[in-house]
């Protein structure tokens, strides 16, 4: 009878440890969901600069009561395009929703806003990411519901769409009014 070298077996443990970790992936509630360290932690410290004339925003701003939104978005960014109109209902709505404009060029930033419009109740650039980097963001769009102590309630990465909306969205804002 032959012998069963280990290294023979070595393949097929490892096939078996990937589709594990893919089963175990596929598991979840939202595979697409990236998780996020702030859930139900205060929102990170807030040091934008000057875009346009729209005022600023700081950690106090964040802290007041009701419910926000902090969206990080740039002209480059196609995605930031879609959800551009999903912002602009929920402003409408009354939603204050404070804008970091994410490594971009203010003329563009400032285009950007002037040809889609503006839903941002107060506005600031993240010139270099250091902000984007504390707050964790994966990538542009990004969206953080906090409610009025200043908690993080839900990170949304991607864009807002209507299904985002009412499936992610609405329901982290009624968290975010019940606490």
């Amino acid at each position: 009878m032959a012998k069963i070298s280990p290294l023979m077996l070595a393949p097929p443990l490892i096939f078996g440890a990937l589709a594990a970790m893919l089963l175990i992936g596929l598991m979840r509630d939202d595979p697409d969901a990236l998780p996020s360290a702030l859930k139900g932690k205060p929102a990170p410290a807030v040091a934008v600069t000057k875009l346009g004339e729209k005022p600023l925003f700081d950690d106090a701003t964040l802290r007041k009561d009701g419910v926000k939104l902090v969206n990080f978005w740039a002209s480059w960014c196609a995605p930031c395009r879609v959800e551009h109109p999903n912002l602009e209902a929920l402003a409408a709505e009354g939603i204050p929703i404070y804008g970091i404009n994410h490594k971009d060029k203010p003329e563009n930033a400032l285009k950007f806003l002037r040809e889609l419009g503006d839903p941002y109740t107060a506005l600031g650039a993240d010139v270099d990411g250091r902000i984007s980097l504390n707050w964790g963001v994966y990538g542009v769009p990004e969206t953080y519901v906090i409610d009025g102590n200043g908690i993080v309630i839900l990170r949304h990465a991607g864009p807002i769409t209507q299904r985002v909306i009412e499936s992610t969205i609405r329901p982290a804002i009624e968290q975010a009014r019940g606490n």
